[in-house]
């Protein structure tokens, strides 16, 4: 499973199939998960989790199912992840604002797609991440499509109302500075993000969009 995509690979034997009861509340994160658990429900043969979720095999959760029963076998499971919560650890922490604490962070996921447009060159967009510790300090991530260059934003989180966060940031390179309005949803689901700011001679104008 990688994001909100269940995708079944046949080593041997009769091919798998989706029965048509799977359910996701939520895409798996495109960071490590916090808390992530695998619970096994209904069971006929072995199964179990080969790979959590990683930078190294592109978030994704593996499970391997091996049957050596005739007919056919149901499997069950559930993959759950606290999503108010990341904890990077090690190399896959991710650079933030001078004092930036990864301790009970707040987060975000968005997926969609965006263009961040800087003195008329486009920059293409798709999912994001947004991270805010308790000190305000807010970390905005866009990736770029197809593991292109990403795109990250850092800076203080000055208003918050009902479904709506306002913030001062500034792109990675310190260059382009301004405000940032971030719509959010049910779920710690993002649903836009615009943001217009410069350094006095250039100009970046960014439009996100969920999908």
């Amino acid at each position: 499973m990688r994001g909100d995509n269940v995708l079944i690979h046949n080593i041997a034997g009769r091919d798998a199939y989706d029965d048509g009861n799977s359910e996701c509340n939520a895409p798996l994160p495109d960071y490590p998960p916090a808390h992530f658990a695998f619970e096994v429900k209904e069971r006929r043969g072995d199964i179990r989790l080969a790979q959590e979720p990683s930078r190294r095999n592109g978030f994704a959760a593996v499970v391997l199912i091996r049957d050596s029963s005739g007919g056919q076998g149901r499997y069950h499971f559930r993959l759950s992840w606290d999503m108010r919560l990341t904890e990077p650890r090690g190399d896959e922490r991710r650079p933030g604002p001078p004092g930036f604490s990864w301790n009970n962070t707040l987060s975000f996921h968005g997926v969609g797609r965006g263009v961040a447009n800087m003195n008329g060159s486009e920059q293409r967009v798709e999912n994001v991440n947004i991270d805010i510790d308790r000190g305000g300090r807010i970390i905005v991530t866009f990736h770029g499509p197809k593991r292109g260059r990403d795109l990250m934003f850092t800076g203080t989180l000055v208003g918050r109302e009902e479904g709506h966060l306002r913030a001062d940031v500034a792109s990675e390179d310190g260059r382009m500075r301004g405000p940032m309005q971030i719509s959010v949803g049910e779920r710690e689901n993002v649903n836009s993000i615009t943001f217009q700011g410069g350094d006095g001679r250039d100009h970046m104008r960014l439009s996100w969009d969920r999908r």
